[in-house]
């Protein structure tokens, strides 16, 4: 997890690869019950914040995570801008003027993006959202934390719990997106946003391996 600037730049730099790689895969997923457009709009909005990296003012950790949520803001189609750019926003806001991150503040800018997402969509976990892939990661991190683990590690094991719960929306009846009007019909496949929440984590945990 962020310890500094070169580890936030690593963690949005495996976040935006990780778009870029699964763009069709996401899709995939989109398509069950959504439009299907899903992999595209994140791709193409991550694919914009990589264009622009190196000229992202770095003054801070807040500014450059800022900065990138206005990028996928104004670049991802659908809804897909406005949450992903608000998780962004949100967790740039928590860090503030900081250059140096702990596992601690980590945790605080998460819950930060979780918050932001959640107010700005209205949804609540169980919707079958990426709410429930982010929820877990970020419970299982605060708590391995608090026992005593080492970041890495605690959030080695957060991951684990979001991809498990990723993998678990499945069961799950969509109540919001466009999803949301397949009704039970959309039970049966997992949601798109959650399993990128989770192979995203998963991506950044190998990336920020010590």
């Amino acid at each position: 997890m962020p310890t500094s600037m070169p580890m936030v730049e690593t963690v949005v730099r495996s976040m935006a690869r990780t778009a870029a790689d699964s763009e069709q895969y996401f899709c995939e997923l989109d398509s069950v019950v959504g439009d299907g457009d899903f992999g595209f709009s994140l791709a193409r909005g991550f694919e914009k914040v990589m264009e622009e990296f190196d000229s992202i003012d770095r003054k801070d950790a807040g500014t450059f995570l800022k900065k990138v949520g206005l990028i996928i803001t104004s670049r991802c189609g659908g809804t897909s801008g406005p949450l992903w750019g608000t998780g962004f926003l949100r967790a740039g806001t928590a860090a503030g003027n900081r250059l140096d991150l702990t596992a601690t503040d980590a945790v605080a800018m998460l819950r930060a993006a979780f918050e932001g997402i959640q107010k700005r969509g209205g949804a609540e976990l169980g919707d079958k959202t990426l709410l429930d892939a982010l929820a877990p990661l970020i419970a299982h991190f605060e708590e391995a934390l608090a026992a005593g683990a080492e970041p890495h590690a605690a959030f080695a094991a957060a991951v684990e719990a979001a991809e498990a719960a990723a993998r678990q929306t499945t069961e799950l009846v969509a109540r919001r997106g466009r999803a949301s009007y397949t009704g039970e019909r959309s039970r049966g496949s997992p949601d798109a946003g959650a399993m990128a929440v989770a192979l995203m984590a998963k991506n950044v945990s190998a990336a920020c391996q010590p």
